[in-house]
């Protein structure tokens, strides 16, 4: 199948099942992204991994207000960790949603539209 689904496709027994899943997997990535501070971790996220305190140095925002949302993040298996002494990296899990993350970013804020 290629390109969306169009109306009154078959798409038989399995097929559909399939296409279900994918879009709760989606939905919820959706969701994720729907909060604004998370949207701009993983933006920052996209670009390479990053610890707590330089999130909240890039973000201008309280640790806790940053962990909060790492938290979440981590708990939609969105971002995983590694440590490093004391320090704790951040990285974006999947490639599918740092692919994600990229396009909304070149569609929302790519060069062409900070000219604006």
């Amino acid at each position: 199948m290629t390109g969306a689904p169009s109306a009154g496709q078959d798409f038989g027994g399995q097929d559909i099942i399939l296409l279900t899943g994918q879009a709760r997997k989606a939905s919820d990535l959706l969701k994720a992204l729907s909060h604004e501070t998370r949207l701009l971790i993983l933006w920052l996220l996209s670009e390479d991994e990053k610890s707590v305190s330089e999130l909240e140095d890039l973000l201008a925002l309280p640790q806790a207000t940053v962990s909060q949302q790492l938290a979440r993040l981590r708990l939609d298996d969105l971002v995983s960790t590694r440590r490093e002494g004391r320090m704790i990296h951040y990285s974006i899990t999947n490639p599918e949603v740092s692919a994600v993350v990229r396009t909304l970013y070149e569609l929302l804020c790519g060069p062409e539209k900070r000219d604006r």
